[in-house]
């Protein structure tokens, strides 16, 4: 896949790993267009999904993009998004791996490991960023929303660019209910609700809600679902506009190494405080 970067623009790229319950896969991201530079490397999640044995699999995805001709500097930063509450690098949660990440410092481990930096970071957080960069939400200001459909519901929220992390709105309490439990894809489909009434009943009062309570500039959906938009976004009213993810399965990647840049830029940023004599 070509980077696309405009003629005459140098182009600064990055690698960017997304860990996922079945599998983990990586590539080098054009960080100035944020699309992809050659192919995705894919490897199977080990079962079980413990932190080294995933660790040592990200290790060999990150050995094989660096050895491509494209690859950026070998101390460049790496990023990785990973299905946990991420905090300081810590992940405090664990969805389909092994419930032994909690607690685990991702990025001690990974850039042991590795041998250079890495960042982690919440999936959701991940997608939500790349779209909000290169995506949907490319340009917009204020609060862009991402929300993902799908076994569950997804959330990432960006201000101006910035990412506010761990915001975890599938979980918000509607109506008595875990949100997720009754307007994620997973639910239209477990319930066979007509697209229609999955729209104007359970949708619906979601991102009402949501809206509600944010007052955001942008939603942008995504999931698996969002390629049949046409079935249930008509349904939808809202005062807040919508448009659907544009980086699909890519998202993950992408924001991961958007990430490593973000984080990698704002440690050069910090001053330098010399020690008293």
């Amino acid at each position: 896949m070509s980077s696309g970067t405009p003629q005459g623009v140098v182009s600064q790229c990055g690698i960017g790993i997304d860990i996922g319950g079945t599998g983990t896969k990586g590539g080098i991201v054009d960080l100035t267009t944020g699309q992809l530079v050659g192919e995705r490397f894919r490897i199977p999640t080990p079962q079980p999904a413990t932190p080294q044995a995933v660790a040592n699999v990200v290790r060999q995805i990150v050995d094989e993009l660096q050895s491509r001709p494209e690859a950026p500097a070998p101390d460049s930063h790496v990023g990785i998004v990973f299905p946990a509450i991420i905090k300081n690098g810590v992940a405090l949660s664990a969805a389909n791996v092994d419930k032994s990440w909690i607690n685990t410092d991702v990025d001690a481990l990974m850039t042991e490991t590795l041998g250079r930096e890495v960042e982690a970071l919440n999936d959701a957080d991940g997608a939500g960023l790349a779209e909000a960069h290169y995506g949907a939400g490319k340009g917009k200001e204020g609060l862009v929303m991402v929300i993902t459909l799908g076994t569950g519901i997804g959330s990432a929220m960006i201000l101006n660019g910035q990412l506010v992390p761990n915001a975890e709105l599938g979980h918000l309490e509607i109506d008595g209910h875990d949100a997720e439990t009754r307007a994620s894809a997973a639910a239209r489909e477990r319930e066979q609700l007509p697209w229609k009434k999955w729209a104007t009943k359970r949708l619906q009062r979601y991102f009402s809600h949501v809206e509600f309570l944010f007052s955001p500039s942008l939603f942008v959906i995504g999931g698996g679902v969002s390629k049949n938009s046409e079935k249930f976004l008509p349904y939808l009213e809202l005062r807040t506009p919508v448009e659907i993810a544009a980086l699909r399965n890519n998202a993950g990647i992408v924001g991961a190494a958007l990430w490593a840049q973000q984080c990698r830029d704002a440690q050069a940023a910090k001053p330098v405080i010399d020690p008293i004599d």
